[in-house]
Formats: structure tokens, C-alpha cells, sequence
């Protein structure tokens, strides 16, 4: 007896010298992280809103993903707004307002409030008003080539005698068409033409006053850009009140004015806005239900510091790691990681339930009692997270990276600093003997006719929910913005003719002359489409910038046409007329996009990509049933041009992934199932069932709550499957235990509510990960102790 209490002693005093240097070394690790992360914020805000970090890379083709970057990028600070009056002059009135509102001599005077060292939100972006004058001037030189289809087709097919005749016309009629330049300089006003045409490809109805005329109003359209310190993704609305404060002052001008707003930036910050909402909800709102239950449970402040402190410091080291490997943290995983506090508390309440059944002087031989099966519910748990992280979304493996190190750095800081810090004796409340002692009060399963009973029950309910469960993976039902916001963007887009950036041909060349002459053979089909009616219009820069092909051929044109047309004039009026002579050279793409003309256009042009060089064409008013598949067609037979739908494409992946996910479900399964076979043998399928019986169960429950199917349901079921397992595991590792039990409970019930909360996230992705584990997590607390083994079972 005293031999083994001797041997006891001593293994007790060689785990207490380990541990003291363990738990040193994690306390230095976590001082080196603050210390680190303290000086890597400082240098700038690493909170990442970017939703295209969300979406699924294409392993395929790279370059489009590029692509879409850079188009999301060419719009990532450009703020546009309109104004609307049935008064022009109250128009311009409050367009000016608007401007000095926005100023920032306007902002530090307290129409909208700076903090110390803040610039404003925005600025003013270059404005549309006054480009025409430098374009007209810009292109200038080159209006001998710069010929619409209609006029190529007339200067080919008609005569001099019935050109001169036009143009005679033109020059005394007493409704003279307009003119930009000198009358021998363009003697049949071909220049006017070719600007009306592109007036009309652009969509924009602009009156004599510069302004937009639209829905019976007239219009004043303001383009403002973010400036970068000011663009803060701190969850306030920075930009939101500088343009509620100019409003108000517009609105001053022009009684009933009508304000529309739109811009990447806008949603960006409704994002952060909502995230930071959403964290302190879920985060604030779980952790205090955390600590009310162990307060209920232990009625002892020591229990709710040591938890609330590995609550903290697994969150913390979580978001340390998250930042060193990816370089900043999207907002979306922060609200995903504050639900992890709901789960980081089972180690700590684990501990500490287990603590009441024991005196202090024995916590290091419970120590040793508990590890084995708080390590398989931290290898499950760590396992479910990271299977996140096979889907190439990188958002959703920042959330993988993070709840695993967030739920490791809790457990460590549980098993290394927990024994050396509870060193005071845990009573046992009432709330905790009469949770624990619910156990026994609860049915259990005996025999194999009340089992199969069970599961033919929870196949039956499953199987008629999973039959009315459809899937739904388009990307548009994972629209998070708010309607306003969406609604504004839609009117915007219809009345400037702003093509969606989503849909949009890829056209490729070995140079910028080739690139061009393929988007003018496009373009030719687009046209007739157009006249048609059967799109709304498209955006190509080949419009404004001619290939050098085509420019030479106009310009052959012109130069053998309009000394025809000047000399049977001259004859006519008796005055010798010679067509000025024009300079021999190209309008090429560097001086093109350098120049203030390429302004509304530039964001069309890629240039480099891969190895050569690519634009972009854009089409507006996608409205029409069959033109996603008339536009494909259309780039059919044309070597480098290519259609391309972003939101058939994500949602295609995000159909492929849900598949995969949900294959490598059932190989998780498979997997879990051989883990706890090895540890538990003939038992292993106590520990199992409850969570197989929960996830079936929780798919019929979305099938008959009319809930979709998504890959994000399926995410949340790896999850459960991780989670889920760990009730069974500490129900069968401590058989009969009501301080198990009473773990399971308090456990439980903190994930549930976490992820309950989660449920009520306006994020939809969030949500469904929320909704399911608010089913799966209730489910599995309720199923697992029907199957646990009776107290004199041992594992084997």
C-alpha cells in the first residue's frame, strides 16, 4: 500500500516538474505572439471584406480568375452618385452643394466629424463633364479614320456627284447638320456622326446642360473615390454619413431630390458595418451564456476567470496565426470564429466538472484520467474544422486555420495552466447535482428491438424531409448587401447602361493589334444584335480606339472620297476646295489609354495577361430569357474571344465542391468510424450512432423547413460530425459519471447557443452553417445519452 502511494507520489512530482516547464514555455509563446501582433497592427488594419475571398479559385484557368480580380479591382474605390430633379436648375444647385458637402474643407468644418489624423472618406474622381471637349480635341488629328459601319457602307457604295450633293446641302441648307469642325474638314459631317453613334452605343441620354435626362428627371452624375486611410473597415460608417451629411445638404437645394448611390465601396462597408454587428452579437452573446452556465454549474468565480481566460487566449492565438499566414483576416471568419467560443469551453468545463468530484490534492491524477479523452475530442474536433480547408475557398480555410488554433491554443492553455491555477476546492451546486443527476432519469436504449426501432424512426422522418430537400447552388442566393444598397445598383446600372461586371467576353491576342481586330469582328455581330434589340447595348474599346487595320483602310477611304466631294462642290460654287491635308499617323493604344479620352473606357483594357495581351467587352440589359446563351453563341467561329458568365461559373463550382464535400463526408465518416473502432472496439458504435442519427435527421429538418441544400450545410455537417462525436466519447470514457454528463450539458448547450445565434447571421452562408448546427448540435445532446453503454461496461 505505501509502495503505491510512494509510486504514485513520485509520478505525481515527475508530471508536475514536466508540466511546470510546459506550461512556462506556452506562456512565453503567448507573450511572443502579442508582441509580434501588437507591432503588425500598428503598421495597418489587416481586416479583409473582399467577398471574392469567399469564392472558389478555378484550378482550371487561372487567367480568369486574374481577370475578375482585375475588374473588381478597376471598381474597388469608385463611389458614383446621381442626382435627380424635375428642375435642372435645382439639379445643379444641389450638385454643387453635394460637391462643397463633400470638400474636405466642408468635412472639418463638422458636417461629418473626423477623428484626429483622419482624412475624408472621399474624394472626387474625375468627372465626365468637360471629357468631351478634351476627347474632341484628342481626336482630332485622326478624324479621317474614325468612320462608323453605316458611313464605310455609304462612301463605298455611293457616288461623288450624289456625296457632293449632301454635302451641299449640309453646307447652305437651311437645317445644316451640326458641325465640329471647319466645313473642308469634314465636308460630310462624317465626325458629328461617328460621336453620335458612340453617344448612343454608351446609353447615356446627356441634354445641352451636361446632364442625364431619365425617368421624366434631370440628372447629375458625381464619381468619388475612396481615399485609402479613410476607407477604414472598422465597422463604422465613415463612408455612409459623409454621404448622408451631403445629401442632407443637396437636398436643401432641391426640395424632393431624388439621390441614388452606388459603388463597391458602399457594399464593402455594409459589410463591415453588419460583421461587426454580427461579432459582438455572437461573439459578446456567446460567451456570456458561456459563462452564465458555469456559473450556474460551479457557482465560483474561479471556474468563469480560468474559462473566460481560455476563451480569450484561443481566440487570440487563433487570430495571431490566422494573420502570419494569410497576411490579413476576413471579416466573415471573425464572425465565424466567435461562434468557436461555444466550442473552446468543453475542455475548460470538462475540467472543471470533473474537478467537483475530486479534492485538489488530486487534480494531477485527474489530469492523466481526462487526457486520453480530452485529446480524441480535440483530434475530432481538429479534424472536422480542417476538412474545411479541402474546398479552395480561401476564406473558409482561413476559418479552418483558425477555429483549429483557436481550439488547440484553448485545450493547451486548459491541460498545461488549469492544474497549476485551480488549486482551490470546487463544490457541488445544486444546479450541478441535478443536471448531473438527469442522467440517470434519462431513457436508455436496451437491447437490439428498441435500437432498430429508433433508427427505423429516424430513417422514416429523415427520408421524408431529405425527399423535399432540394439543392440550390447559385451564387446570387449568397447576396449578402443589403436591398437598398442592391436596389440603388440595379437603377444605376439601367440608367447609365453600366454593363454587369460578372458577364463579359475575354478577348485574347498575341498584341494589341490583334486583340483589337478581334473585338471588331465581335463587335460586328454585337451590332446587329443590338439593332435588333435583343441586348441593350455592349461597351468595347475597339469603339473609341480603331485597330490600326481598320484605321488604315478608313483613311484610305476618306482620302480617296472627299477631294471627289470637294471638287464637284467647287465646281458647283465656282471656288477651288481642297480637303486639308491630314497627318500619316495611328492612333495607337499606348497614347490612346494615356490620354484623359480613354477615362470612361480604360477599365476595358487588361493588357498584359499571361502571355499576350487581353480586353474585355461588356453588355448591358441582360433581361431577356435566352441572351446568356445568344451572347455565347455569338463568339463562336472568332479565334481568342471567348464568353464568360462568373456567376454560372462560381455557382457551377460551388455545385462541384458540394458534391465533393459531401463524398468526402462519408470517407470522414468511414474514418471516424475506424478511430473510435480502434479505441473502443464492440462500444465504438455508441459513441457513433448519436451523431449519424443527429446529421440525417437535421437534413430531414431542412427539407421540411423548406431550407436549400448548399455546400455550406454540408461544411456545417462535417462540423457536427466532429462535434457531435465528442458527447459520445466522454459519455462512454466515463460511464455513469454525472460530472460527465453534467460536461456534456454545459458543452452543449454553449455550442448550441453559439451556433443558434450564428442562425441569425444576414450573411447566408453563415447562416446555413448556423441553421444546420443549431439542429445537429440539439439533436445529438438529446440522442447521445439514449445510447450509453451501462456504468459496469468498460471500454476495451
Amino acid at each position: 500500500m505505501n509502495e503505491a502511494l510512494s509510486s504514485a507520489w513520485r509520478e505525481n512530482g515527475r508530471l508536475q516538474r514536466a508540466w511546470r516547464w510546459l506550461a512556462v514555455a506556452w506562456l512565453l509563446v503567448l507573450i511572443g505572439l502579442g508582441v509580434q501582433q501588437w507591432r503588425l497592427w500598428q503598421q495597418e488594419s489587416r481586416i479583409d471584406t473582399d467577398i471574392l475571398a469567399l469564392l472558389p479559385q478555378d484550378a482550371h484557368d487561372r487567367l480568369l480568375s486574374d481577370v475578375t480580380r482585375r475588374i473588381a479591382d478597376a471598381n474597388a474605390r469608385q463611389v458614383v452618385v446621381l442626382l435627380g430633379s424635375a428642375d435642372a436648375a435645382q439639379t445643379k444647385a444641389a450638385e454643387q452643394a453635394f460637391r462643397d458637402a463633400i470638400s474636405p474643407s466642408a468635412v472639418e468644418r463638422g458636417s461629418a466629424p473626423l477623428a484626429a489624423g483622419q482624412s475624408p472618406a472621399l474624394r472626387e474622381a474625375g468627372s465626365i463633364e468637360g471629357w468631351f471637349d478634351q476627347a474632341r480635341v484628342f481626336y482630332a488629328p485622326y478624324r479621317d479614320r474614325l468612320l462608323t459601319d453605316q458611313q464605310r457602307q455609304r462612301l463605298q457604295d455611293e457616288s461623288a456627284e450624289s456625296l457632293s450633293e449632301s454635302a451641299l446641302a449640309a453646307l447652305y441648307g437651311p437645317m445644316g447638320a451640326p458641325r465640329l469642325t471647319e466645313w473642308r474638314q469634314d465636308p460630310l459631317s462624317l465626325w458629328p456622326q461617328w460621336w453620335q453613334e458612340r453617344a448612343v452605343g454608351s446609353g447615356l441620354r446627356m441634354g445641352d446642360d451636361g446632364l442625364l435626362e431619365a425617368d421624366g428627371k434631370h440628372w447629375s452624375v458625381l464619381q468619388f473615390e475612396t481615399t485609402g486611410s479613410a476607407f477604414q473597415l472598422d465597422g463604422e460608417r465613415h463612408i455612409d454619413l459623409l454621404l448622408d451629411a451631403a445629401t442632407a445638404a443637396a437636398s436643401k437645394q432641391a426640395p424632393g431630390l431624388d439621390v441614388l448611390r452606388a459603388g463597391v465601396p458602399l457594399h464593402a462597408e455594409a459589410a463591415a458595418v453588419q460583421a461587426n454587428r454580427e461579432i459582438n452579437t455572437i461573439g459578446w452573446g456567446s460567451l456570456a451564456a458561456v459563462l452564465l452556465l458555469v456559473w450556474l454549474a460551479f457557482r465560483s468565480l474561479r471556474p468563469i476567470l480560468l474559462v473566460g481566460a481560455s476563451l480569450l487566449i484561443g481566440c487570440g492565438v487563433a487570430l495571431a496565426v490566422t494573420v502570419l499566414v494569410f497576411g490579413k483576416v476576413h471579416v466573415l471568419t471573425l464572425v465565424f470564429g466567435a461562434s468557436l467560443v461555444g466550442v473552446a469551453e468543453d475542455y475548460g468545463i470538462h475540467w472543471f466538472a470533473s474537478r467537483q468530484a475530486e479534492p485538489a490534492d488530486r487534480r494531477w491524477k485527474l489530469l492523466r484520467h481526462l487526457l486520453p479523452g480530452l485529446w480524441l475530442a480535440l483530434l475530432t474536433s481538429a479534424l472536422a474544422y480542417l476538412a474545411l480547408g479541402l474546398a479552395p475557398f480561401p476564406g473558409l480555410r482561413q476559418m479552418a486555420l483558425f477555429s483549429v488554433v483557436g481550439l488547440a491554443a484553448a485545450f493547451l492553455t486548459v491541460i498545461f495552466w488549469f492544474p497549476w491555477l485551480d488549486g482551490g476546492e470546487i463544490r457541488s451546486t445544486r444546479f450541478a447535482r441535478w443536471l448531473g443527476a438527469t442522467l440517470e432519469r434519462w431513457p436508455r436504449l436496451h437491447g437490439r428491438r428498441p435500437v432498430a426501432l429508433f433508427l427505423g424512426a429516424v430513417v422514416v422522418v429523415s427520408a421524408v424531409g431529405m425527399l423535399r430537400l432540394q439543392p440550390n447552388d447559385d451564387l446570387r442566393s449568397l447576396q449578402s448587401s443589403p436591398m437598398s444598397l442592391i436596389s440603388q445598383q440595379i437603377r444605376i446600372s439601367q440608367m447609365l447602361g453600366m454593363p454587369s461586371p460578372a458577364q463579359f467576353y475575354l478577348v485574347q491576342g498575341d498584341s494589341a493589334e490583334q486583340v483589337l481586330e478581334r473585338e471588331e469582328a465581335l463587335v460586328a455581330r454585337l451590332r446587329v444584335l443590338s439593332a435588333d434589340k435583343q441586348i441593350g447595348g455592349y461597351r468595347a474599346l475597339s469603339e473609341w480606339l480603331p485597330s490600326v487595320q481598320r484605321q488604315h483602310a478608313d483613311a484610305a477611304l476618306t482620302a480617296q472620297v472627299e477631294p471627289q466631294v470637294l471638287a464637284a462642290v467647287g465646281e458647283t460654287v465656282g471656288e477651288s476646295l481642297e480637303r486639308p491635308a491630314y497627318a500619316a499617323q495611328d492612333l495607337q493604344a499606348d497614347a490612346f489609354l494615356a490620354s484623359p479620352a480613354s477615362m470612361p473606357f480604360r477599365h476595358l483594357w487588361l493588357g498584359e495577361v499571361g502571355q499576350g495581351m487581353a480586353s474585355v467587352v461588356m453588355v448591358d440589359d441582360l433581361s431577356r430569357a435566352d441572351a446568356l446563351s445568344l451572347l455565347e453563341a455569338q463568339a463562336t467561329g472568332i479565334d481568342g474571344v471567348r464568353w464568360v458568365d462568373r456567376t454560372a461559373d462560381f455557382s457551377a463550382l460551388l455545385k462541384h465542391y458540394r458534391k465533393l464535400m459531401s463524398a468526402l463526408l462519408l470517407v470522414g465518416i468511414v474514418l471516424v468510424f475506424a478511430v473510435l473502432y480502434w479505441r473502443y472496439r464492440a462500444q465504438a458504435w455508441r459513441v457513433f450512432a448519436p451523431t449519424l442519427a443527429a446529421g440525417a435527421l437535421t437534413l430531414g429538418l431542412l427539407g421540411l423547413f423548406g431550407q436549400p441544400l448548399q455546400l455550406f450545410n454540408v461544411l456545417a455537417l462535417m462540423l457536427l460530425l466532429g462535434m457531435g462525436i465528442d458527447y459520445g466519447i466522454f459519455l462512454v470514457e466515463h460511464r455513469g459519471d454525472a460530472s460527465a454528463w453534467l460536461a456534456v450539458c454545459v458543452g452543449a448547450a454553449s455550442t448550441w447557443l453559439s451556433f443558434g445565434l450564428l442562425g441569425l447571421s444576414a450573411t447566408p452562408a453563415l447562416r446555413a452553417f448556423g441553421l444546420t448546427l443549431l439542429f445537429g448540435i440539439g439533436l445529438v445532446w438529446l440522442i447521445s445519452p439514449l445510447f450509453r453503454p451501462p456504468p459496469h461496461d468498460a471500454p476495451h
